[in-house]
């Protein structure tokens, strides 16, 4: 325990460094608990004359589980341990176990990072990860990570099949379809219209199973962009989900079949790019009246935004 360091003999020509909130009269002074102060004292102390020691190495795994997000302690582990030569090896297996105790935390999959980069091996990380993303599969961290491990090794090969089973047990995860994202156009090479067209389908059938997921919406309206291909290919696939009907310039919704509102605001898109104007504020009215109320507001904008570039341009 942090407090014992007062007592052991090993620490005794250290002098703790104590915590400086602003004089002898700090108008906020932090209520740190009695042994982190200690620890921290010591960590001071060791930090000012840069020592390098397995003792401050367990100081700093002493902290590390009593403040994970304190990132002046991660890196200052990472110093010791190549100044050490320490085992990698072990020191992952060490942030396995302090992950699954912390898995919210951004420093520990930084240090992660650090030491595998030095390793320069990710044999362990792929199954690390999908252990981690059983426990949390929209974990922001983890899937950060695994972005950087697939670039740092060059990983692509694994993504798409991972992203399949990702999304098929969880259609509505859009950490999940970020990576896919990710995974298709992450690499930066040319992609070729017909892996447009692949993904295209992919999203659409997704849309199918949860007509209302904004995750696979925005997935299919994002690799359109990609493959510089006009919004408008999507009308006849969002006219079905939207149960739309359209006259010269009127459309209409069946209420009994419509089963997408998402659609509905895509069909809107789709108007206003061929400036049919009429038709783009009757739906973004249909919104704000009916489909979408609680965003009215923005409806409202999207229509009057609209109908001033259109008359600006007439």
């Amino acid at each position: 325990m942090p407090l014992a360091y007062i007592s052991d003999y090993s620490w005794e020509d250290i002098v703790p460094i104590p915590q400086d909130d602003g004089g002898e009269n700090p108008l906020a002074p932090i209520a740190y608990q009695d042994d982190y102060k200690t620890a921290t004292g010591y960590l001071r102390a060791v930090m000012s004359v840069e020592e390098v020691s397995d003792r401050a190495l367990q100081l700093t795994s002493d902290l590390i589980f009593m403040n994970p997000a304190h990132y002046s302690v991660w890196a200052y582990r990472a110093r010791l341990l190549f100044a050490l030569k320490k085992d990698l090896e072990q020191e992952l297996i060490w942030i396995e176990e302090v992950g699954q105790q912390f898995p919210k935390n951004y420093q520990i999959w930084n240090h992660r990072e650090v030491i595998v980069d030095k390793y320069d091996n990710p044999i362990r990380e792929l199954p690390f990860i999908e252990v981690m993303l059983e426990l949390d599969s929209k974990n922001y961290h983890v899937w950060s990570y695994r972005q950087w491990l697939v670039r740092r090794f060059d990983l692509w090969v694994t993504e798409l099949p991972y992203t399949d089973r990702m999304i098929e047990n969880d259609v509505r995860n859009n950490s999940a379809w970020n990576h896919r994202f990710f995974a298709v156009f992450g690499k930066g090479v040319d992609i070729s219209q017909s892996v447009i067209d692949d993904e295209m389908d992919y999203a659409k059938r997704a849309i199918l199973k949860a007509p209302q997921n904004e995750s696979a919406w925005n997935y299919l309206l994002g690799v359109l962009k990609r493959g510089k291909r006009p919004i408008s290919e999507t009308e006849q696939f969002c006219n079905e989900l939207a149960a739309v009907t359209t006259t010269e310039r009127s459309v209409d919704v069946d209420i009994d079949r419509i089963a997408s509102t998402r659609a509905l605001e895509v069909l809107a898109d789709i108007y206003a790019s061929r400036r049919e104007v009429e038709m783009a504020a009757q739906v973004w009215t249909l919104l704000a009246e009916k489909y979408d109320p609680i965003r009215e507001n923005y409806w409202k904008f999207k229509k009057a935004q609209t109908s001033r570039g259109f008359m600006a341009t007439a």
